[in-house]
């Protein structure tokens, strides 16, 4: 029998692997810091100490933004924060930037959250149910600004997937 209920949330399928790399290279910076530190006789509980705090910032820095998302809703969690929308109310979606580009979806009680697209493109998931929660918006009439950046982002992921089935069938 089934159970009924809420489904579960559907997430990044790479930020794991992403989260390691944030892990290790955090580490080794830790590691080969120490080590020379100490060889060179100037290893002291403080240095330590700082050692500690520039590894910790370095991890803080390459640790990506994780991003989940289930009917009607997307959120995105930083180290320290987690900001969600509603998908079935957007209000505006814009895109940022050209080289490292960012969506940022706004919905109709106020609240924002920046997406990198790059994210949306790995995850075919991800981006059915945003979609999902956008073709809702505009059925309802709240979604003002940003239908032709979805359309154009929805492109690039439907190549790339195309591309990809291509790539594994070995017809490309």
């Amino acid at each position: 029998m089934r159970r009924s209920g809420p489904l579960n949330p559907t997430g990044d399928r790479h930020w794991r692997g992403s989260a390691r790399f944030a892990v290790s290279c955090a580490l080794v910076f830790l590691g080969m810091t120490l080590l020379v530190d100490w060889d060179a006789g100037t290893l002291t509980p403080l240095r330590a100490l700082l050692w500690i705090t520039l590894s910790a910032t370095a991890f803080a820095v390459l640790l990506p933004r994780r991003v989940t998302v289930g009917p009607g809703w997307l959120a995105v969690r930083g180290p320290v924060r987690r900001h969600t929308v509603r998908t079935d109310a957007l209000v505006v979606v814009r895109q940022y930037g050209d080289v490292s580009s960012h969506l940022v979806l706004r919905d109709a009680h106020g609240h924002r959250v920046e997406v990198d697209p790059r994210v949306l493109v790995a995850n075919p998931l991800l981006w059915h149910e945003l979609d999902t929660g956008v073709r809702r918006s505009m059925q309802r009439g709240t979604l003002r600004e940003g239908t032709t950046v979805l359309e154009r982002l929805g492109h690039e992921i439907d190549d790339s997937t195309a591309l990809a089935l291509l790539r594994a069938s070995g017809l490309s």
